[in-house]
Formats: structure tokens, C-alpha cells, sequence
């Protein structure tokens, strides 16, 4: 199935898609993500031993005010207001994984919103922990769910 672009006028100028004639609907995103790092630095995040401050609540912060902002760094997106926006974590060995999830009323999806918070959650983490950690790696960074919309529902198999 072949899909239409909408990013781009009759000249192939890029443009905002025009969302004004569509309804607005309850939408739901939710991205994912992870970071790789040594056993000691997940001691250290866990232990509340990172010189630079409390990482996971940090990256929390940045994820949240990342995902508000998506449309300042992403060109074509539209300005949002949420309804909720959370980032959550769940360590494990070797490994934080990050979850970004955007909930709203509107004309068009939150998946750029979600993906750009979780993407900033996992960077904030990186910053915060290069000093003890130079090998980490930032991963994985996928949509999980979405809902809303004339497209409906997905969700990523695992």
C-alpha cells in the first residue's frame, strides 16, 4: 500500500500539514528507549552516588520538558498542549530503559512528542553519568503505542 505524503505541497515544498479540517480525538502515545551502562554506574545511579545530582529524576524533568518542546526542534511538527506527559524507568542488568508517554486532546498525534522525550530522558542520563561511564550506548528508541486518529490504534509487537 502505497501512502501520500503530506509534508509536501504541490512543488514539493515542505509545509505544515494543515490539521484544521480534522476532529479532534483522545490521543495516546507511548515511546521507548534504553541506555546501555557498566554495573558501576547502575550502582552508582542506584545508590544516589552520581556526583552531578539525582539522574533518574533529572532525565524524568528533561524527558517531560523535552516532549513539550518537540515542535521548537522538530520542524513540521505542531505546537501540543498535553494532558499528561510522564517518563518512567526500569532498571535492569546493564541496562535503563526509558518510557515516555503522551496523552491528549487534539487534531493530530503525540508520537513526535513521545519519542523526543524519551530521547532526551536517555541523553540527560548519558550527561549526567560520561564522567564514570564513556561506553554507553543510546538505544532502541521506538514508538510503543499509539492511539487516536484516522490511522487508530498500533501497538509494537515484541
Amino acid at each position: 500500500m502505497e501512502k501520500e505524503f503530506t509534508h509536501f505541497d504541490e512543488r514539493g515544498n515542505a509545509i505544515m500539514v494543515d490539521v484544521s479540517a480534522k476532529e479532534v480525538t483522545e490521543r495516546l502515545a507511548i515511546a521507548g528507549g534504553s541506555v546501555t551502562v557498566s554495573g558501576e554506574t547502575l550502582s552508582a545511579i542506584r545508590g544516589g552516588k552520581v556526583k552531578k545530582g539525582d539522574v533518574l529524576g533529572v532525565a524524568r524533568i528533561a524527558g517531560i520538558m523535552a516532549a513539550k518542546r518537540t515542535a521548537s526542534l522538530i520542524p513540521l511538527c505542531h505546537p501540543l498542549f498535553f494532558d499528561s506527559c510522564a517518563v518512567d524507568f526500569t532498571l535492569s542488568e546493564g541496562k535503563i530503559e526509558a518510557v515516555c508517554t503522551v496523552k491528549l486532546s487534539g487534531k493530530t498525534g503525540a508520537e513526535m512528542e513521545a519519542l523526543t522525550g524519551v530521547s532526551a530522558a536517555l541523553l540527560t542520563i548519558y550527561d549526567m553519568c560520561k564522567a564514570l561511564d564513556r561506553a554507553m550506548v543510546i538505544g532502541e528508541i521506538r514508538l510503543l503505542e499509539k492511539s487516536g486518529g484516522k490511522s487508530g490504534h498500533f501497538r509494537r509487537e515484541t
